[in-house]
């Protein structure tokens, strides 16, 4: 009765190891499938993977214009109409802030940081330094600014902190990103 147990528990360990290999991998095969199917249906091809190139190749020559001085000229014109439109103005600054930081020149959450409540609690939170004076918005001298990610999404929280309660972290601003959005599941190297 007692190895049929053991058996019994060595094949759901099994099992569960087994579902532990093949969700994740499912999960992002599913989403990689269908995000290419939606990009796919973009353009209307008859041939499968056919709209999926030309998506690709047509963001290729926007990204290519985008480095000549034709583009220039016609994203200041594009720029200044989006900035004479109040709401559009906001969010469209926004983004592009957003994604300048992400992978631009810009690059804004390359400084991973440990925040640190002055409480006394212990409790921290991982996030990235993105601004050290905040004197333009009436803030002291002595407040930084903090983007936290949230754990499994990719919107966050901006925290306004003094600068005693921030503490850099050694390492990699990616594998700290990893870390918090796996909720903490990711392991971190230190660099």
């Amino acid at each position: 009765m007692n190895e049929k147990r053991n058996i019994g528990r060595i094949l759901l360990g099994y099992f569960f190891r087994g579902l532990l290999l093949i969700v994740p991998v499912a999960v992002i095969g599913l989403v990689a499938y269908e995000a290419l199917a939606w990009l796919d249906q973009i353009v209307h091809v008859d041939i499968p993977g056919l709209g999926l190139l030309i998506v690709l190749a047509s963001i290729v020559i926007i990204g290519w214009l985008g480095s000549t001085f034709l583009y220039q000229r016609i994203a200041e014109i594009g720029d200044d109409l989006l900035r004479r439109v109040p709401f559009l103005k906001t969010v469209y600054d926004a983004l592009k802030d957003l994604m300048e930081g992400l992978v631009g020149s810009k690059k804004k959450f390359d400084r991973p940081v440990l925040i640190t409540p002055q409480d006394g609690s212990g409790l921290g939170q991982l996030g990235f330094l993105t601004q050290e004076d905040l004197t333009h918005l009436g803030m002291a001298a002595d407040h930084v600014a903090v983007y936290v990610p949230y754990s499994f999404a990719w919107s966050g929280r901006l925290f306004i902190v003094p600068r005693s309660a921030v503490n850099p972290v050694d390492a990699k601003a990616a594998e700290v990103m990893k870390f918090i959005l796996s909720g903490g599941v990711t392991r971190v190297d230190e660099e």
